[in-house]
């Protein structure tokens, strides 16, 4: 039996994705991107595996007490849903 590591991935794809070359956008300028499309102040901010794809969760809080997360594209920095949690 393999041991799944969350959202079903096998360990080697967990800690193969993270490397720097299967993602093209740091963190850092996803954050920026989130911040363009929901001004406020992020939260948390993590890379993922959704669907098959690499993505940054980033959370963001508004100044009215909102809180959004704006799922974006590791690869491509194009922002893929802005959900109010």
């Amino acid at each position: 039996m393999t041991h799944q590591s969350r959202e079903g991935q096998h360990p080697y794809w967990s800690n193969h994705w993270q490397h720097p070359q299967y993602r093209r956008i740091t963190i850092e300028q996803a954050m920026v991107i989130a911040l363009q499309r929901v001004p406020g102040q992020v939260v948390k901010a993590e890379l993922d595996y959704d669907d098959g794809m690499l993505v940054y969760e980033i959370d963001i809080r508004t100044a009215e007490g909102h809180k959004y997360e704006v799922k974006i594209d590791a690869n491509t920095g194009a922002i893929l849903r802005v959900k109010l949690d």
